[in-house]
């Protein structure tokens, strides 16, 4: 990298702390299940716990011992620690060890590099982890920095790091220019939707809650979908038609994990701003995780972070295959849809998320019915064009009677586009609404 440090292996010890404060506290099941999502072969997971981290190495002499030892035994080259280590720890430990020492940090950016596949996913990847390693550049070379500058005291060392200090932030300025065009393209993107008055819907959720198989299931996509940890990085928007509403755009998101290093979701911003600028959230919970519950908040940290927590949510309690639970939707006491119950892999209770889905978009959904003359063919062709003719007859004097169900912003639309009044051909109890004589 930018200084000289051990190979890495796929063999590793795995080292994690339990600490008083509930708030640095781990998940040992989480941590393993990204270890192996990194490809590293877990060999032994040490354990131990302790009031505050060591300053100088993380761990205390005697639990340093024993990892040594571990090393040997195993054969290991890699030790991944399950918390973040500062860049001094980091390299007293690296000497101490002899071998490439990881923190939870860094294996996290390693996974996000083996699965970004787009060229913003690549770019966004690549600024987190030049991010992340200015910091242990700087530190890493400090031995050299002891040299100080001036005329026929200027080292090779310090000619090295000034370089590669300048290397780096020439490659992060790059990528932030070429992120801002992407920025500038998915807000136009959004705002051409917007125009349409088409609404987003963005999936978000911890990772591993089922978001992309949801997707897949309800969009007929082929997006990757494994269970493991970010299986999926890069965003995926699909075309979606609910009942009601119409054409939507559905978002599958990165799924976010506790303690998500806070320059991924810097990198990230322009993907995540899918979900802060969206019509509705629909919040995929893993409903059979024992620690669902603290998965939600993490969840809602990160949509504060990226100022999304105010958007209209859908909670969406996935894999009840595994409880043995029967698909369902719940309500609050106004009667709107707050949570469907489903099995995304088996296919249950996907209707109930559409019907759900239709409920929380659909803009004052009309019914009514109405009777058109001859001369009103434009009318007619452009209520069955929409999809909203659900009935219709014709009488004796040439009159088609219609009975047609669609969004209110349809509707005006056409009347608009038509040249009519559309409080001409609504019931009184309509009419009379201040809605209508908004114009479209």
């Amino acid at each position: 990298m930018f200084f000289e440090r051990p190979d890495a292996g796929e063999t590793a010890v795995l080292v994690h702390v339990d600490f008083q404060d509930e708030k640095e506290r781990e998940d040992p099941g989480e941590f393993l299940e990204l270890v192996r999502s990194a490809g590293a072969v877990p060999a032994i997971l040490l354990t131990g716990s302790r009031k505050r981290p060591d300053s100088r190495t993380f761990l205390g002499s005697g639990k340093l011992e024993e990892l040594r030892e571990a090393l040997g035994v195993h054969g290991a080259e890699l030790v991944i620690f399950n918390h973040g280590l500062s860049p001094s720890q980091q390299r007293n430990l690296e000497r101490e060890l002899e071998c490439r020492v990881i923190d939870r940090t860094g294996l996290i950016l390693d996974i996000f590099a083996q699965r970004a596949r787009t060229h913003e996913g690549k770019l966004q990847v690549e600024l987190a982890q030049l991010e992340y390693m200015s910091t242990r550049l700087v530190r890493g070379w400090t031995h050299l920095e002891r040299q100080k500058g001036g005329i026929g005291l200027r080292g090779p060392g310090e000619t090295q790091l000034e370089t590669d200090r300048r290397l780096l932030r020439g490659r992060i300025k790059a990528i932030n220019k070429r992120l801002d065009k992407v920025r500038g393209q998915r807000d136009q993107n959004r705002r051409s939707r917007a125009r349409a008055e088409i609404p987003s819907v963005s999936l978000v959720g911890y990772t591993n809650a089922g978001k992309s198989t949801l997707f897949n299931a309800l969009t007929e996509a082929k997006v990757y979908a494994a269970d493991q940890l970010f299986a999926t990085l890069d965003p995926t928007l699909r075309r979606l038609e609910i009942e009601d509403v119409g054409p939507v755009v559905m978002a599958d998101t990165v799924g976010f994990i506790r303690h998500l290093p806070h320059k991924l979701v810097e990198a990230f911003q322009a993907t995540l701003q899918e979900a802060a600028e969206a019509s509705l959230l629909v919040h995929v919970i893993d409903a059979a995780d024992p620690d669902r519950e603290l998965n939600v908040e993490q969840v809602e940290t990160v949509l504060d972070e990226i100022g999304a927590l105010g958007v209209p949510t859908l909670r969406v309690m996935n894999k009840i295959d595994l409880l043995d639970s029967a698909p369902r939707i719940e309500r609050d006491g106004e009667g709107r849809p707050e949570m469907v119950w489903l099995s995304a892999r088996e296919g249950k209770g996907l209707g109930l998320l559409e019907q759900a889905l239709s409920e929380c978009l659909a803009d004052d959904v009309i019914d009514f019915s109405l009777s058109l003359g001859p001369e009103q063919g434009r009318l007619r062709a452009g209520l069955h064009e929409l999809g909203a003719v659900r009935e219709e007859s014709f009488d004796e004097h040439g009159q088609t009677r219609l009975q047609v169900r669609l969004p209110r912003r349809d509707f005006l639309q056409l009347m608009a586009r038509l040249g009519e009044r559309a409080e001409d051909y609504l019931p009184a109890s309509l009419s009379e609404r201040e809605a209508w004589e908004e114009s479209p």
